[in-house]
């Protein structure tokens, strides 16, 4: 599975303004609702979802990353954004480390395979020193879709 198969363009935040973890949550599923990924009647619900599984252990999985997700019955197909905050900010990471990249999941319940296909992937890619210093100074949303693309085709992790 690769970044262009669930990350919506339209609702990368380059320049996250939110200060806390549950901001940053609010934050990042208003881009997908404003992009049209989810619909507004599900936000609320989808954000307490997304609390929910924080509740039960970070997703601050370190090194200045976070991937917060759930299972939601409102989505059809797979669905995430990526968020990036320049200062970074206090997410309960395992590694007590601020977090500055957000890759955030939405799939449906009865796909179980694609949520953790989409985590193997993005974890993979985290891995890569390169592809995550660029990421932390992207500044804009078409340079994080860009190298969410080389990393698609391969040019920082092989396969």
């Amino acid at each position: 599975m690769k970044f262009s198969d669930f990350i919506t363009t339209k609702a990368i935040c380059a320049e996250l303004s939110a200060q806390t973890k549950e901001s940053v949550v609010e934050e990042l599923v208003q881009s997908l609702l404003d992009s049209g990924q989810i619909q507004a009647d599900q936000r609320d619900d989808i954000i307490a979802s997304i609390m929910k599984r924080e509740e039960l252990g970070s997703t601050g999985i370190g090194r200045g990353v976070a991937v917060p997700h759930t299972k939601h019955p409102s989505v059809e197909n797979l669905v995430g954004t990526v968020g990036v905050s320049e200062n970074g900010v206090d997410f309960d990471s395992l590694d007590g480390e601020r977090v500055q990249l957000f890759f955030l999941l939405i799939s449906p319940p009865e796909r179980p395979g694609d949520h953790l296909r989409a985590l193997e992937n993005i974890s993979r890619q985290l891995r890569d020193e390169t592809f995550c210093r660029f990421l932390k100074q992207s500044r804009t949303a078409e340079d994080i879709q860009q190298l969410l693309q080389e990393s698609d085709d391969n040019q920082f992790v092989s396969g």
